[in-house]
């Protein structure tokens, strides 16, 4: 081994994500932290933020550390009710204690009835600050399925994210959660 060789670096990881919930909880709808229709919720253990959770199980996909399940369980009380935004600074957390960092975060909405376009820029923000990157690194889109599924029939609310985690400049940091 060539002691003075510059050290291969690790390849990018991509990671998916999903979640859904159906309409019923109580309101307000948040996505990404923001309050998106102040007339319904999304019925969930949680606050519902199936924006959040979906990037939060990309992060961790991409990470290979599980899924949100595992570290913030549905029947765990401590939960109920409990803000997505940080529980996706949780993950984002873990995942840098694990020596990576977001290259980028790519999130679709998919709604029939809930209007995205008003609030994509918030939602960008509000992801890039919980994620410590620019917001040049998140995207936020949204679409329908024309009427089809549960989405479609609108009663509910689905996101697909994905991310790319690239090696921390700082890496070899040991991994550790603490709920």
């Amino acid at each position: 081994m060539d002691v003075g060789a510059p050290r291969a670096r690790p390849p990018p990881r991509i990671g998916f994500g999903f979640d859904a919930h159906r309409f019923g909880g109580p309101p307000p709808l948040k996505l990404a932290g923001v309050v998106v229709d102040e007339e319904r919720g999304l019925a969930a253990a949680s606050d519902g933020d199936a924006a959040a959770h979906a990037a939060a199980d990309a992060l961790l996909g991409a990470a290979a550390l599980g899924d949100i399940g595992a570290y913030f369980p549905s029947e765990d009380e401590r939960w109920q009710g409990a803000d997505s935004m940080e529980m996706l600074a949780r993950v984002s957390a873990l995942v840098a204690s694990a020596g990576m960092v977001v290259g980028n975060l790519d999130l679709t909405v998919i709604a029939e009835t809930v209007r995205i376009a008003p609030h994509r820029e918030e939602m960008r923000a509000a992801l890039a600050a919980v994620l410590e990157v620019g917001v040049d690194r998140v995207s936020v889109k949204a679409t329908t399925t024309d009427g089809m599924g549960f989405t479609g029939r609108g009663e509910g609310v689905a996101a697909w994210a994905a991310a790319l985690l690239l090696e921390s400049p700082a890496s070899g940091a040991p991994c550790s959660f603490s709920a």
